[in-house]
């Protein structure tokens, strides 16, 4: 199997999309990217300076008579689950866009 160079760019965001995805697991984010599970794992550990590779996110169920404070917090954490949701497709996107340029230029006909 050939060995594929991907660009410190492409790790980088790689990387981003990891941290920045709550419940996120390596083998889900790599499968999405179609690398390996092993080379996301090793690009974390150089270049995510703190991030855990558990990807272990959780979120709480919500009170039954709520109050006006735990609405907030609520609708605050609703929200930046939310704003990571966009920012990783965003990501995703802009990854899958570099991806076709890459290879629609890599083809000689």
């Amino acid at each position: 199997m050939a060995r594929k160079n991907y660009t410190d760019e492409f790790r980088q965001r790689a990387v981003d999309l990891f941290a920045s995805t709550p419940g996120a697991t390596l083998k889900g984010i790599a499968a999405d990217l179609g690398i390996s599970r092993g080379a996301l794992r090793e690009w974390v550990e150089k270049h995510g300076s703190g991030i855990t590779t558990t990807g272990t996110a959780s979120t709480p169920a919500p009170a039954r008579a709520e109050s006006q404070a735990a609405k907030v917090l609520r609708l605050e954490a609703e929200n930046a689950r939310l704003e990571a949701e966009k920012l990783k497709l965003q990501t995703e996107r802009d990854i899958l866009r570099q991806a076709a340029k890459y290879f629609a230029g890599e083809t000689n006909w």
